[in-house]
């Protein structure tokens, strides 16, 4: 069977005698491939050497190795090819491979030593000595990475089993929901070859992954599963399958699923809204199977997800190395072109970085949602006038995707209607703004404006006591005198205050988990394809290089101290005029807080000794030993 190619350079590695030239010219003539040997362009002094018995050093292969990287690019601009080079090093593989990263495979040519040298004995008129052998088995550092097949076999065999393992895909993604669909679109529209797997369940799930794959020209190199081994088994090795499935005990029970047919070295990425203790949980669990386990958080919703997300991997470094081709080349771009995806720190990083990312996204939400309130109720203003207001708002520092799309629902029209006026006023959440807010008390962050965006939520299910509320109170709404450009300047400073709230609890994290985590990347990849991307983000990214607190910078302070009189004002006329602006409060009496250099907590620490001796410190001795009054 000839195997079905995407245009990729296929490395046949080896130490000298493992048959490199051989297998290749073999593999050539099957694929119909220019074959091209390594060994014909080592410099004459590499030759002599060699010859003379010395073994070559890393500035003698540098050279070689970067012609044979040029040769595979300017093949790749016509076809695939194949090249036989030894590449005993990993460090030499990467030289080899520089520049084509999603566009090679390795075959590992492997053997003992008895066995490659009776090989190396028979065969006569290659420069390099017998005597060198040894020298390549000590410079072996075995692929991970490679197809590996066994020289004790016939030519015949190992061909076949190349074959094979070149016609399996090299992706796998496990779940068809809405994410995991736009995914495998995204996947194969860059034209990576895949295996799709959806669950079975009779009369209910049926056929999905086969059906999918007929409802998109892209798929139509996909493999479509429904049984779960044929899935695995159809995958490269090391095996890279990534988990699309509802964040808790489904990811478990697929984990234990596909673990009977796993391998040492594969690598399962979980791309789900996974809580992180669950996913560092997970990292450890496999970690002891030999199986590396990635957490990547994947926002952009169903359109990013199709055109470019943006993704923050987490886990087993090494195995980011060799995903990253897949991840990187699938997401968004940043304004300098970059893949809004990098590797950003072990165990459950890459998850926490998502739940902070939801965290602030919540806030985002209830603050436009305040706005739109103030605006319509307060203002007078019909929603086609506010979506003009906030088109105007995002040509400047407040252009957001959020703000862009809420323009777009103001202006949607059901009937006569407003479609915005015929949705039941009652928020859904997926759990992550509830972990997000757990996380933040645990680790001593008061990330206020969050917690008051999930509570929004949480207070908007209980409909009919306010409706019935309503009706027992009957507040009265008050038109706002206001101008509007202060309800915008407040706007900007409560946002300036959630993105400080978040990367506080991210630092925070970094600190006590110990993940080195680099809070300028981290808003490079906020620049798109994620839902909270904005021009406040992009301005965030080259100021968290120098600043640790962004309240702190001259640039953002000076922001803060043109919009407080803006948010105090909006703020103090919201509250009487009985508008529930939780967000756009705690902003504020978040700030006056945290500018205070003398608070009331003294008073705190006075009430705690007086009930409960735990003392207090005074002024004149801040880190000194705490004292006792006895207060009766």
């Amino acid at each position: 069977m000839r195997p079905h190619l995407k245009k990729q350079v296929i490395f046949i590695i080896g130490v000298s005698g493992s048959g490199k030239s051989t297998i290749g010219n073999l593999l050539a003539k099957e694929l119909d491939l220019p074959f091209f040997d390594g060994d014909d362009y080592h410099p004459e002094s590499n030759r002599e050497k060699m010859a003379s018995g010395k073994p070559l050093n890393d500035e003698d292969r540098k050279g070689w190795l970067m012609a044979l990287n040029t040769v595979a690019k300017e093949e790749l601009k016509k076809n695939s090819c194949i090249i036989a080079c030894s590449a005993l090093k990993k460090k030499y593989r990467q030289q080899l491979s520089e520049g084509i990263e999603n566009e090679f495979r390795f075959v590992f040519l492997h053997g003992s030593f008895d066995q490659i040298l009776q090989r190396m004995e028979s065969r006569s008129g290659h420069f390099m000595p017998l005597s060198l052998l040894q020298s390549q088995f000590d410079t072996l550092e075995p692929p991970e990475n490679a197809i590996r097949v066994d020289v004790i076999n016939t030519p015949e065999q190992i061909l076949e089993q190349i074959k094979s393992e070149l016609n399996k895909s090299e992706f796998g993604l496990i779940g068809l929901g809405v994410m995991g669909k736009s995914l495998c679109r995204n996947l194969a529209g860059k034209g990576f070859y895949i295996s799709m797997y959806n669950r079975h369940v009779d009369g209910k799930e049926e056929d999905i992954a086969l059906t999918f794959k007929k409802d998109f020209p892209e798929l139509h190199t996909a493999k479509a599963f429904d049984k779960m081994q044929a899935f695995v088994h159809s995958l490269q090795t090391p095996r890279k399958i990534m988990l699309m499935v509802n964040a808790g005990k489904a990811v478990d029970q697929v984990i234990e699923e596909i673990l009977p047919f796993m391998s040492t070295g594969d690598i399962v990425i979980d791309g789900g809204n996974s809580y992180y203790l669950d996913t560092q949980r997970r990292y450890e669990y496999l970690k002891e199977k030999g199986i590396s386990f990635m957490g990547v958080g994947v926002s952009g919703g169903e359109e990013g997800a199709l055109q470019g997300p943006s993704l923050m991997p987490g886990g087993d470094p090494d195995a980011y190395d060799k995903i990253k081709g897949y991840l990187e080349t699938i997401s968004a771009r940043d304004p300098d072109g970059n893949a809004c995806c990098s590797y950003l720190g072990k165990g459950g990083a890459g998850h926490f970085i998502k739940m902070a990312h939801n965290g602030v996204e919540y806030s985002e939400m209830q603050l436009i949602a305040e706005v739109y309130q103030l605006l319509r109720q307060g203002k007078n203003m019909q929603p086609d006038k506010i979506a003009d207001l906030f088109e105007e708002w995002c040509q400047g520092e407040l252009n957001s995707y959020l703000l862009e799309i809420t323009a777009k629902i103001l202006r949607r029209k059901e009937g006569n209607n407003w479609l915005i006026d015929l949705i039941l006023d009652k928020a859904a959440n997926k759990g992550t703004g509830n972990w997000t807010t757990v996380a933040a008390s645990q680790l001593g962050i008061p990330a206020t404006v969050l917690t008051s965006a999930l509570y929004s939520r949480y207070i908007s299910a209980f409909k009919s006591s306010r409706e019935k509320a309503s009706a027992l109170y009957s507040p009265e709404k008050l038109s706002l005198e206001l101008p509007i450009v202060h309800i915008k300047n407040a706007y900007r400073f409560a946002r300036i205050i959630n993105h400080h709230q978040g990367i506080s609890l991210l630092k925070e994290a970094s600190e006590s988990y110990a993940w080195e985590l680099d809070m300028s990347e981290i808003c490079r990849i906020w620049t798109n394809g994620c839902i909270i991307r904005s021009a406040f983000i992009e301005t965030l990214v080259p100021l968290l290089k120098k600043e640790k607190d962004i309240l702190l910078n001259a640039h953002i302070a000076g922001m803060l101290k043109e919009s407080y009189a803006a948010i105090t004002q909006t703020v103090s006329e919201a509250v009487l005029g009985h508008y529930p602006i939780p967000c756009l409060t705690a902003a504020l009496n978040y700030f006056n807080s945290y500018k205070e250099d003398r608070s009331n907590a003294n008073m705190i620490q006075a009430q705690r000794d007086f009930f409960g001796a735990h003392g207090y410190r005074k002024n004149d001795d801040p880190e000194g030993d705490l004292h006792h009054t006895n207060w009766s």
